[in-house]
């Protein structure tokens, strides 16, 4: 399981990008050092191993099925969620007096990447659980807290946002779901919710439905939106909670079924054993919910779920891309097939995979996508951290700017360029590939969902060109050019890392450009400025990974210096030597760096040109047209 993820190329992000190990001054985490948080990857790492990986291939050729009665999963979700919920992952980063290990975030993300990697849908379970947890924490009532925030944090209940409704998709809100308020402070709520992952199974005792609904007499539109707290089942406790139907079952042997009915399953083309379900909400009556939070305020609150899930979602695209590049870089450096031109005699031997130019170009490719998201969201998850408990308030606004800026590319950049990097998996495997011997056309399947997840990409576009880059003030994208500066300046230095300072600044300078002028062009027709929108998400994209991969050829190029190694070519005379292992691994980053900036960044310029030029030919087409 380590080699699917690299716990080498985990240490180098953890511990030399983003020095993890500087948290352990703050008072939250005094009591640990970095033996606790890498005891604790561990241990996930081989639950992930385990319980995890084992089953991807059967969660997706025995998805689950409705019988009429029951959702049906394979037993081996059972099993990995019981593990899971025993280990005390879903409370690993709750307080110490909440019975949990007060993790940093970016750790429990770490450990979260190796689940992911072993079997990316199986985790959608403990993923939603662990947001409904801390949307609770930060908006739930106590006699809420009380009540609910054990039983998940322990496993007893799982959670799921529900949001989407038929008519609706990402227009939130439009959404018509109804609460009707009753004497008793709770309500009853009417309407139906799709696409809800997890939103029905006997994994766990209860399930927990965020639920966003409008209250009877709000307002239209998102002041109108409140959010509500509806389990599958009720206490039967005489408190006031009234059910609809009582049931004994051996999940719930003393609870009264909630008004909440599965309408069917989803039938999807990948992550199969996330269950993925339609739900009816008052069929019968209404389904009791309490209200989280102040009434009008229900997509502020879940926003916050939203927000954590985006970068979940973008570190499952990570991850999903880092397996196919392994299992894919493993085949390559086993499979002989063909010679290269060089090689005149039909008699010579064969050669690996590797030794063909246009082979390692894909691996490289796959490399630079699937590093270079791990490195984003994992940098994403510092972002979270620093917000929360970063000694100083200052830098804990700068953090918050920072990530509300990013979130959109962290969410998408890894799910377009995973997908990318999946693709060329196959590719690399040939006919082999495109086969169901080979896991790598499960896991394209798999990441195709994440462009889609939290909002589409063009959804994120708009939020970015539409909101982030002027939210307050335009702080978050000054924070970034003062990073992309330094960045610069770090690497200008070095002979080997210059020419990508250089390559870098070049194309910052093209984007704030670009920024500036789609700015301006909002203020006089809003629906035309932001009809490119996801191209310049891409191109913002490209930009933000490219300062990320000159960051690590940064660190590269000191750690191969300390080596008494360099950033040139690696003759295999050296291999001997004591060290390289370690100077192979800062060459494939630096290496990794050269190609991102060199193939990939310079693809912003006809963008930015066509973005710059306020090009309309695809906003100016006519439905009629077509």
């Amino acid at each position: 399981m380590a080699e699917l993820l690299g716990r080498r190329e985990l240490d180098f992000l953890l511990y030399e990008l983003l020095d993890t190990t500087a948290l352990l001054v703050r008072p939250r985490y005094r009591e640990h050092s970095r033996e606790v948080f890498d005891a604790a990857i561990d241990l996930f790492a081989r639950i992930a191993a385990a319980q995890f990986a084992p089953y991807y291939r059967k969660g997706d050729v025995e998805e689950p099925r409705f019988d009429g009665e029951r959702v049906h999963l394979i037993p081996e979700t059972q099993v990995a969620w019981d593990t899971l919920r025993a280990s005390g992952f879903l409370k690993a980063h709750c307080d110490e007096a909440e019975g949990g290990l007060q993790l940093p975030e970016i750790v429990l993300r770490a450990a979260m990447a190796h689940l992911m990697v072993a079997n990316g849908p199986a985790t959608a379970y403990p993923f939603l659980t662990l947001g409904v947890i801390n949307l609770l924490r930060a908006f739930g009532s106590e006699a809420q807290k009380q009540r609910y925030l054990g039983p998940l944090m322990d496993g007893e209940c799982a959670g799921t946002m529900a949001l989407t409704e038929p008519d609706q998709g990402s227009a939130l809100g439009d959404i018509r779901t109804r609460a009707e308020p009753q004497p008793d402070g709770s309500y009853r709520l009417f309407g139906q919710k799709m696409f809800i992952s997890g939103g029905e199974h006997e994994l766990s005792a209860n399930i927990v439905h965020m639920v966003l609904a409008r209250i009877a007499g709000a307002p239209a539109g998102a002041r109108g939106i409140s959010l509500f707290l509806v389990p599958k089942w009720l206490p039967g406790d005489g408190d006031g909670e009234g059910g609809i139907e009582v049931a004994g079952t051996a999940a719930a042997p003393a609870a009264i079924r909630n008004d909440v009915a599965l309408a069917g399953l989803l039938h999807k083309m990948g992550q199969r054993n996330s269950v993925t379900t339609v739900l009816n909400f008052g069929e019968a009556g209404g389904a009791v919910g309490h209200l989280v939070g102040e009434a009008g305020q229900g997509l502020a609150c879940m926003f916050q779920m939203m927000n954590e899930a985006r970068i979940g979602v973008g570190l499952n695209a990570a991850a999903t891309a880092l397996r196919g590049y392994r299992y894919a870089l493993d085949y390559a450096r086993s499979r002989k097939q063909g010679r290269p031109a060089s090689h005149k005699q039909p008699l010579s031997p064969q050669v690996a995979l590797t030794a063909h130019a246009d082979v390692r170009r894909m691996l490289l490719a796959q490399k630079a996508y699937a590093e270079g998201g791990l490195a984003l969201c994992l940098y994403a998850s510092a972002l979270f951290e620093d917000e929360r408990t970063h000694p100083e308030a200052a830098a804990r606004q700068r953090a918050g700017e920072l990530l509300d800026l990013l979130t959109p590319v962290v969410k998408s950049w890894p799910s377009r360029y995973g997908f990318v990097a999946n693709d060329l998996a196959i590719q690399v495997l040939g006919g082999a590939g495109y086969t169901r011997e080979h896991p790598v056309e499960q896991l394209l399947r798999d990441q195709r969902i994440n462009a889609i997840h939290e909002g589409t990409e063009g959804i994120h576009a708009l939020d970015l060109l539409g909101r982030k880059l002027r939210q307050h003030g335009g702080a978050g994208f000054g924070h970034l050019r003062a990073e992309v500066a330094a960045a610069v300046a770090a690497a200008r230095g070095e002979a080997v890392l210059a020419p990508l300072a250089t390559a870098l600044e070049t194309h910052w300078r093209l984007l704030d450009d670009t920024s500036t002028a789609l700015l301006a062009a909002q203020a006089a027709d809003v629906d035309r400025a932001l009809a490119n929108a996801t191209a310049y998400l891409d191109v913002f994209g490209r930009v933000v990974m490219g300062w990320l991969w000159l960051r690590q050829a940064c660190i590269a190029a000191q750690r191969l210096a300390g080596l008494g190694a360099d950033g040139g070519d690696c003759a295999e005379a050296k291999d001997e030597r004591e060290g390289a292992s370690e100077a192979h691994f800062y060459r494939g980053k630096l290496q990794a760096a050269r190609w991102y900036l060199a193939w990939e960044l310079p693809a912003i310029v006809p963008l930015c040109r066509l973005l710059g030029d306020g090009d309309t030919v695809a906003y100016e087409m006519r439905d009629a047209w077509f």
